[in-house]
């Protein structure tokens, strides 16, 4: 927050300020540096060379704020009292202004922000004012640290970014560039979107549909490139099993029929029917492993962030099939 320009005060009878070289003061600080409440109240009246942002929050020089300062002028009031607030995360941009700082290019940049969300506990008594949005949380993330300032995680900006949005435009293009991006895991926003209750919202349940398709595909291509890049075997593709005469055992996204081995692809988001999903999911496993066949189950992030040990993994499963008892013959048949 504190920057190399220094502030000339205007007259000898400001002397009080001397020395004052950060760009944004609250009340509290001025106070603690010996600043009389009038002559705050002079320097940030009409004419003078300071001006009020915010309630209690000012800025120390003519002219116009940077977005900069406007993200710092939401943090420094969102400060008020904080001292009496519980322990626990301080409060930190989210929404628009926390997905600049991270860097997205559907977001507008600091300067052209209408307004600053900032995420605070939920018990603090704190209200929206002017350009700042105050968002409450019942648990608040961990902040991370981007450009000097505390800025919620992505999954929890982009959700609280999209609660204020209505065009289905603008919210596709947020959680595309969340994912495709690799700023966050499809699981971690839809998680988020949960949470925060937006899944209600057609327009984005929508995007989230197009995001899961999309999620997918990214994943399928990945354990293409991990099967030829760490030489494993070439598996049948996309497959559903069945018993010979029998029912329907469910269908996997690879299956080596001769050492019993299916890999699985976890591309699932929570949704309202969660319970649901995974309990099929989990029974389907369980039957297909009591066949004696060898189920190894991926998830988007081990592919991405650990290719070659989940490689590793299935190398491991096919090279014990030898030892195994021979599983039950199944069906293979395109998916």
């Amino acid at each position: 927050m504190n920057h190399d320009t220094s502030l000339t005060p205007r007259s000898g009878s400001l002397s009080a300020t001397r020395g004052i070289t950060q760009r944004l003061a609250s009340t509290g600080q001025l106070r603690a540096m010996g600043v009389p409440a009038a002559e705050v109240a002079g320097r940030s009246a009409d004419g003078g060379d300071w001006r009020q942002l915010l309630p209690g929050v000012f800025l120390l020089r003519p002219g116009a704020p940077t977005g900069d300062d406007r993200l710092r002028a939401a943090l420094l009031y969102a400060r008020r009292d904080d001292a009496a607030a519980p322990h626990g995360p301080g409060p930190m941009l989210t929404g628009l202004a926390a997905l600049a700082l991270h860097g997205f290019a559907s977001a507008p940049p600091p300067d052209a922000l209408e307004r600053v969300e900032v995420l605070v506990g939920r018990t603090r008594r704190l209200r929206s004012a002017g350009f700042v949005r105050v968002v409450r949380a019942p648990e608040s993330p961990e902040p991370v640290e981007l450009a000097g300032l505390p800025a919620a995680p992505v999954a929890r900006a982009v959700a609280d970014a999209v609660s204020g949005l209505h065009d289905a435009g603008t919210v596709r293009l947020l959680l595309t560039e969340a994912v495709r991006g690799g700023h966050c895991e499809t699981t971690v926003l839809v998680r988020e979107l949960s949470r925060s209750r937006l899944l209600t919202r057609p327009h984005v349940m929508d995007a989230v549909d197009s995001l899961l398709v999309e999620g997918r595909a990214l994943s399928e291509e990945r354990l293409y490139e991990m099967v030829r890049d760490f030489a494993l075997p070439d598996p049948v593709w996309n497959v559903d099993l069945r018993l010979p005469g029998g029912p329907h055992l469910g269908g996997v996204d690879a299956y080596w029929p001769d050492q019993a081995v299916a890999v699985e692809l976890d591309t699932r988001a929570p949704r309202q029917d969660e319970d649901a999903l995974w309990s099929e999911y989990t029974r389907k496993r369980e039957h297909l492993e009591r066949l004696g066949i060898t189920v190894v189950h991926l998830t988007p992030r081990k592919l991405r962030e650990a290719m070659e040990q989940q490689a590793t993994v299935v190398r491991t499963a096919l090279m014990a099939a030898s030892d195994r008892q021979p599983a039950a013959y199944v069906v293979v048949l395109p998916r």
